[in-house]
């Protein structure tokens, strides 16, 4: 599935972002918006957000890699296509993406559907907990999100909730940065940390090789529970 809406940015005039929105059967409980890992809007994600849709909440997946290349959609199970992506990410500004993101929020409320959440996956999961900390979200969730404890000195700006799925084995996350989050944000009223014991990055992916099916589900079953206190 591609995407289908151009949400205006608010950078300069005419710059829009492409983003699939998918929008419930009814009147939405609320919005949730899927940020990619580093892969794109590809089928793993399009799905995701066809599920939040069928939640009944309106769905929004941006393309975060629009500014360099719209429309990739890339396999990570596939070696050439992970290390493209790979490139991708080392070459996007997440500063840039930030207001980008601020710009998909304001859109989502724009649409009237009262509480706005996120939901995003290894990169998309540190652009969660950069978002969760400019305010601006009522709730968001990262899964796997990388870099998160290089930013832990953001935390105060978190004024909704936010959920972390820490796999214990993620290669991409060692250790020592998996501590160093437990102690920044152990004692953070707005923050609830979730271990996955043995396993690793991409553990919740929707299709292919990384998903463990016991562990995607546990954590698809918090994220579920968390959105329907916090969002509606």
């Amino acid at each position: 599935m591609t995407t289908n809406t151009l949400i205006p940015t608010t950078g300069a005039p005419g710059e829009s972002i492409p983003a699939l929105v998918i929008a419930p059967a009814g009147t939405p409980r609320g919005a949730i918006i899927v940020v990619q890992e580093i892969f794109g809007v590809n089928p793993g994600i399009a799905q995701k957000t066809q599920d939040w849709a069928d939640a009944g909440y309106l769905a929004i997946a941006p393309d975060i890699f629009w500014r360099q290349q719209p429309g990739i959609d890339l396999n990570p199970d596939i070696a050439e296509e992970f290390n493209i992506a790979l490139g991708y990410m080392m070459k996007h500004d997440f500063a840039q993406g930030l207001d980008d993101m601020k710009a998909v929020i304001a859109w989502a409320r724009a649409q009237g559907v009262g509480k706005v959440g996120l939901v995003g996956f290894c990169m998309g999961g540190k652009i969660a907990y950069e978002t969760a900390c400019t305010g601006l979200l009522d709730a968001a969730v990262g899964y796997y999100g990388v870099a998160i404890d290089q930013m832990l000195d953001r935390a105060s700006g978190i004024t909704g909730q936010l959920m972390l799925h820490i796999p214990t084995a993620d290669g991409f996350v060692p250790p020592q940065a998996q501590a160093a989050m437990h102690a920044g944000l152990d004692g953070n009223p707005h923050v609830t940390l979730h271990d996955y014991a043995g396993l690793d990055h991409g553990f919740a992916d929707t299709f292919g090789a990384r998903r463990d099916e016991a562990g995607a589900q546990l954590a698809d079953e918090r994220t579920k529970a968390f959105f329907e206190e916090y969002v509606g």
